[in-house]
C-alpha cells in the first residue's frame, strides 16, 4: 500500500493559525494569550501542529507543536495538563496536537502522548505499526500500515467505530468525529453528524483530508477544496479557491495553502486567526 504521510506546513488551532516557511522557520497569527504564537525563534522546524478546542469551550487555552529535523519537538502555550512536556522526546516522525494533549510518532511506529487523559486518549503505548497520527479533542487515531485504524479515547458519538474501515492512507479527527481518506480518493467518516459533517460518501478525487470541530475539508487533485458541514462563520466558502496545495481546518476555520506558497483562510476570525494575507514563502507539501 502506497502510504500517504503528509508533512503539515500549515496547522490551525481553534483561535490561532501556524505556518511553517520553507527556510524551516515558524509564523503565526491569531490568539496569544497563552504565549501559543510565540514562535519566532523556532529553527529547522519540518512539521507543526496546534491544539484545537470546541467552539462551546470559551477559552484560549491552546498550545503549538513543532517537530524539529532532528526528531526532537518543541512545544509553547498552555501547559496546564503538562502537554507541552515534549523536550525528552527523540525519534519522532510526525506529531499531532489535541485538546489538552501532543501526540508523537516514532520512526520504529510507536507513539508517546502527553497531557490530559481523563477519556483515555492517551494510552497509546501499545501501539506499534503506525504510520499516521491524528487527535481530536477527546480521542486518538492511529494509521497502521496495513490501511486500517486504531483509535482511543472518548466514543459517545461513534467517532472510535472504525473498525471495518480498510484501504485507509491518511486520516483526521475532528472534534467529534473521525475522517478517513482511502486510497481510490474516496472518503469515509464516523461520529458525531448534527451537522452533515460526515457525509462525504460522494467525495471522489480527495487527496487530502481535514477536520474541524463541525465541519470536514478535503482537498481534490485538480487543487481545489470540497467541503461538508457547519458554515456558520462562512468556514465552508472556499469554492473559489484553486491551486491549493494543503488544507488544515480549525474550529470554525479553515486554511489552504497555494502551490506559490501563499496562504487564504476564511471563517471565524474573532482574534485575526485567519489574517494570512500577507504570509509567503510556506514550505509546500512533499
Amino acid at each position: 500500500m502506497n502510504i500517504v504521510k503528509p508533512l503539515p506546513s500549515i496547522a490551525t488551532g481553534r483561535r490561532h493559525t501556524v505556518g511553517l516557511k520553507s527556510d524551516g522557520t515558524v509564523t503565526a497569527t491569531g490568539d496569544n494569550k497563552y504565549g501559543q504564537c510565540d514562535v519566532s525563534d523556532w529553527r529547522n522546524i519540518v512539521a507543526v501542529a496546534a491544539s484545537n478546542v470546541h467552539m462551546a469551550t470559551n477559552t484560549g487555552n491552546a498550545h503549538t507543536i513543532g517537530l524539529k529535523s532532528d526528531g526532537t519537538v518543541v512545544a509553547i502555550g498552555w501547559n496546564k495538563h503538562d502537554q507541552c512536556d515534549v523536550s525528552g522526546w527523540r525519534e519522532i516522525v510526525a506529531v499531532a496536537a489535541g485538546w489538552r494533549r501532543t501526540v508523537g510518532l516514532k520512526s520504529d511506529g510507536t507513539v508517546v502522548a502527553v497531557g490530559r487523559n481523563n477519556e483515555g486518549q492517551c494510552n497509546v503505548s501499545g501501539w506499534r505499526d503506525i504510520v499516521a497520527i491524528s487527535a481530536g479533542d477527546w480521542h486518538t487515531v492511529g494509521l497502521k500500515s496495513d490501511g486500517t485504524l486504531t483509535i482511543v479515547g472518548n466514543n459517545r458519538y461513534g467517532q472510535s467505530n472504525a473498525n471495518g474501515w480498510h484501504d485507509i492512507v491518511s486520516v483526521a479527527a475532528g472534534y467529534l468525529h473521525t475522517v478517513g481518506l482511502k486510497a481510490d480518493g474516496t472518503v469515509v467518516a464516523v461520529g458525531l453528524n448534527k451537522h452533515d459533517q460526515c457525509d462525504v460518501s460522494g467525495w471522489r478525487g480527495i487527496m487530502a483530508i481535514a477536520a474541524g470541530s463541525h465541519h470536514t475539508i478535503g482537498l481534490k487533485s485538480d487543487g481545489t477544496v470540497a467541503t461538508m458541514g457547519d458554515n456558520r462563520y462562512g468556514q465552508c466558502d472556499v469554492s473559489d479557491w484553486y491551486n491549493i496545495v494543503a488544507v488544515a481546518a480549525g474550529c470554525a476555520h479553515t486554511v489552504g495553502l497555494k502551490s506559490d506558497g501563499t496562504v487564504v483562510a476564511v471563517g471565524d476570525n474573532e482574534y485575526g486567526q485567519c489574517d494570512v494575507n500577507g504570509w509567503s514563502g510556506i514550505q509546500l507539501r512533499k
